[in-house]
């Protein structure tokens, strides 16, 4: 299960329906990225070597990018931390409406990073283009820092706890 991030974070159901949908969003993440690759790198589709391994490669080690969907995670659950559950009169359970909404949420950030070069090249990094551990892990560490400093937040580890601040 998603440890806690931040001394608040006490949304349960919206960090199962996170953890259900981990598998398929980090595909989604993905294929987001093929796009955003496309369109800031490649915006004619002219087939070269790098363009046709990006397009090719589907198995690479997913332990990367599950540690940037866990910290976007997070990242929802602290701006949107209020626990407390709305009346629904569609039928749905709160679990489906959270569902739904952390979807639509991470669709549109992962779109919205995906406009900004220095995420799409960590990413391919640690993905996509995968060559060794190392530079994945160095991939890795410059992709959180900027996701903290696109979402304006700064991370304080105090005590083996982690903090998100507003910054």
């Amino acid at each position: 299960m998603i440890d806690k991030l931040f001394p608040l974070d006490k949304n349960y159901i919206l960090r199962q329906a996170q953890f259900v949908l981990e598998e398929e969003l980090i595909d989604q993440m993905i294929y987001e990225l093929k796009r955003s690759y496309t369109y800031l790198y490649n915006p004619l589709r002219l087939m070269d070597q790098t363009y046709a391994r990006i397009l090719d490669t589907f198995d690479f080690p997913t332990d990367r990018v599950r540690m940037i969907y866990r910290q976007l995670c997070g990242i929802y659950r602290y701006k949107n931390g209020d626990n407390q559950l709305e009346l629904l009169f569609d039928g749905r359970t709160h679990f489906d409406k959270f569902k739904e909404d952390w979807e639509a949420a991470l669709i549109s950030w992962v779109q919205e990073l995906g406009q900004h070069e220095q995420y799409v090249k960590t990413m391919l990094r640690m993905t996509l283009l995968y060559d060794t551990e190392s530079r994945a892990e160095w991939s890795e560490n410059h992709c959180k820092a900027f996701i903290n400093q696109y979402f304006e937040l700064k991370v304080f580890k105090r005590q083996g706890e982690l903090r998100l601040k507003v910054g």
